[in-house]
């Protein structure tokens, strides 16, 4: 099916499709004559690990938000079942799952407009998760570069985590959905879900659409005290990464502390100068502006200089954000009935295409 053909063309997104063992890599530019919401199915999940930080708004969340003006069916999942495949403290887990939801609705994802829910509250992920297990082999995804990271890490991998792509893949294709915003870095799973859509389609007859991946066009945020990796919750550095829930103070002493170099000028040259030019391309994200713009600002400033204007950049662009979360976290019961709403809603989606899988498969 030539699903890659059907998939619009937006300013704000790169389009990837797979179709057998061609990739097509589709430009970003605008699409003409579209005066109303695109049709097709987003889907896409973020595990519940706490307050997102800079990188985490810029590389996907303001995208998310963006796509509720694009597309007539968006779905956006916290995913829990994800996260325990790594080891949970069971009151922090439910603490993060609320922090998740409150950043989600204070940085613009709209319950009325898109579907919020949590993962564990469908049972039908896990349900096809098993399925399409059945069809996977252990090789495909032994070269997954998730598991060779993972495991190495910890010396040895639990069975989840081994098989937390296929759990993804479910996620993906139980909706339907047709478009999937995603980091680079999770590329090859979503290659995986397409591979097992085409799988299941052989086995049992055309049913599942080869998901296409939405690439956001922004630079991946990085550390700012080590930007040759990307800025992490994880980072043993405090000051290494700045969350949405900084407070001003806090934003100015870890951009004043950010890693740069000996020379004083602004320019943006990622490969000789990382660390002032992650700071130009964070400047430019958050203010709306292009590098080359920004970089002109800067002109007659010193690197010193500089960090104050990017502090107060991103002091202003979350400052709302901030306060939007304390104040979603202090209403938990909103919270538990938001995401309860949400779990409905996708279950009311999630139940007829699995009555569906059932048949074809023939449980019944």
């Amino acid at each position: 099916m030539a699903l890659s053909m059907r998939c619009t063309v937006k300013s704000v997104f790169r389009f990837i499709h797979k179709s057998n063992s061609h990739r097509r890599l589709f430009k970003a530019g605008k699409a003409t004559g579209a005066t109303s919401l695109l049709k097709g199915q987003v889907f896409s999940g973020i595990q519940p690990t706490g307050v997102p930080h800079l990188g985490n708004y810029l590389g996907a969340l303001e995208s998310w938000v963006a796509l509720q003006d694009e597309y007539s069916a968006v779905m956006y999942s916290i995913v829990d079942l994800h996260s325990i495949t790594q080891p949970q403290d069971p009151q922090m887990l439910r603490d993060n799952i609320q922090d998740m939801a409150a950043s989600l609705l204070a940085c613009g994802i709209d319950p009325t407009r898109a579907i919020l829910f949590q993962q564990s509250q469908v049972s039908e992920h896990a349900e096809l998760s098993w399925i399409l297990g059945c069809l996977t082999s252990m090789p495909r995804l032994r070269h997954l570069p998730q598991w060779k990271m993972k495991s190495k890490q910890k010396n040895e991998g639990s069975v989840g985590l081994y098989t937390y792509p296929v759990l993804q893949a479910a996620d993906i294709l139980l909706y339907k959905s047709t478009h999937v915003p995603v980091g680079e870095d999770q590329i090859q799973h979503l290659e995986l879900a397409q591979d097992l859509a085409r799988i299941f389609n052989n086995q049992y007859g055309e049913f599942f659409p080869e998901p296409c991946a939405l690439l956001s066009g922004t630079r991946k945020v990085k550390s700012l005290r080590d930007p040759s990796s990307k800025m992490s919750k994880s980072d043993p550095q405090k000051l290494a990464t700045v969350f949405l829930t900084d407070t001003p103070d806090d934003i100015a002493l870890k951009i004043r502390r950010a890693v740069t170099d000996f020379t004083s000028e602004v320019t943006y040259e990622p490969e000789s100068r990382p660390g002032v030019s992650n700071l130009v391309s964070m400047h430019a994200a958050v203010s709306g502006q292009s590098v080359e713009e920004v970089v002109r600002l800067a002109e007659g400033m010193d690197t010193g200089q500089y960090k104050n204007v990017v502090a107060e950049a991103i002091v202003q662009r979350f400052q709302p954000i901030r306060l939007e979360i304390q104040r979603l976290r202090a209403d938990r019961g909103h919270l538990e009935s938001l995401l309860a709403k949400g779990a409905e809603k996708a279950r009311s989606l999630a139940a007829p295409v699995m009555t569906e899988i059932r048949k074809l498969v023939g449980f019944y």
